[in-house]
């Protein structure tokens, strides 16, 4: 059956460029002459009725702004069987016969436990920060925190320098270490901390006892936010304890990294993006993400991106350890 009505909704943590795939998702619809309608607040605007038809001046204006128009919330009741029952009646209500869920993993985990109960047509775009989604190159946002993060270190360089001290500076993705490690290549950071090598080696001896600071006058070191790593406090504390001759500082980027507008990659990214979701659902797919992987559009069955952890490039810790030294 041809698509009528696609439901757009946004989910999980915000990211630059997620406005931008709305845009073009909304854009793209109405372009192939299929009605839209935006969900706001997620999941939980399905539940609470939140549901609001979308005409091309609905989205004129916001490729440029960070977060998202729609909004984002969490909602216990969608991962309850009746939660999602009663979300599913309202988009009958509403005539809604497919959904473009924009989000990272547990977004994605979501669509696709509704999809298979109800039978509906999803298509998932990566929109996260953190670029831990299997099966695409790059993510919706992760461009645009990249370029906050070196902005940031590129700040705080300057007083580490003026008053010779090692920053440990702790920026976001939570079991991934994309962003410390990019963020870190990129600021000229001495290293990066990831939880993908943590389990490995003592990254922090390792960094130390290779000489660190020996012909520096002040270090920067990236740690990503997680518990195998501790975070950039508990590798402070530890420094603190182990190496008491280092004169320590700690700052966390926290929510700072997920605003701000969106980059050139970003928008581009997100609207080839939104255009292929509506292609394919007009194309029949369904409980899939659309992905990119060597700078084409990619189907990716949603069981893939969401089971299977994104492996790490080795070659870019092996440009960061030469090039720190």
């Amino acid at each position: 059956m041809p698509i009528k009505c696609i439901g757009i909704l946004t989910s999980g943590g915000d990211a630059p460029g997620m406005n931008a795939a709305i845009r073009a998702v909304t854009r793209s619809a109405i372009y192939n002459g299929i009605a839209v309608k935006g969900i706001y607040r997620g999941y939980k605007g399905m539940i609470t009725d939140e549901i609001e038809e979308f005409k091309t001046q609905n989205v004129s204006n916001i490729i440029q702004r960070g977060g998202t128009i729609l909004k984002t919330a969490r909602c216990m009741e969608f991962k309850t069987p009746e939660g999602r029952k009663q979300a599913h009646d309202k988009l009958v209500e509403h005539g809604i016969d497919s959904l473009v869920v924009i989000g990272g993993d547990g977004s994605l985990t979501g669509a696709r436990i509704f999809a298979d109960e109800f039978n509906m047509p999803i298509v998932g775009l990566p929109g996260t920060i953190d670029n831990d989604l299997y099966g695409t190159d790059i993510t919706i946002g992760y461009d645009t925190a990249l370029n906050t993060i070196m902005e940031c270190v590129d700040k705080i360089r300057d007083t580490a320098t003026s008053h010779e001290r090692l920053f440990f500076i702790e920026v976001m993705g939570r079991d991934a270490g994309f962003l410390a490690l990019n963020g870190a290549i990129a600021s000229g950071a001495e290293a990066a901390i990831i939880p993908e090598i943590s389990l490995e080696k003592d990254q922090l001896a390792e960094m130390i006892e290779t000489g660190f600071r020996k012909s520096k006058n002040s270090s920067i070191v990236l740690v990503a936010e997680s518990e195998v790593t501790g975070g950039a406090m508990g590798v402070a504390e530890r420094v603190k304890r182990e190496y008491p001759q280092f004169d320590v500082r700690v700052s966390i980027l926290g929510h700072l990294q997920r605003g701000g507008s969106p980059t050139a990659q970003d928008r581009i990214l997100a609207t080839r993006m939104g255009v292929a979701a509506v292609d394919a659902l007009m194309d029949g797919q369904r409980n899939v993400m659309i992905g990119i992987q060597n700078d084409q559009i990619v189907n990716v069955p949603f069981s893939k991106a969401i089971k299977n952890d994104k492996p790490i490039n080795r070659d870019l810790l092996n440009a960061l350890r030469i090039s720190s030294i």
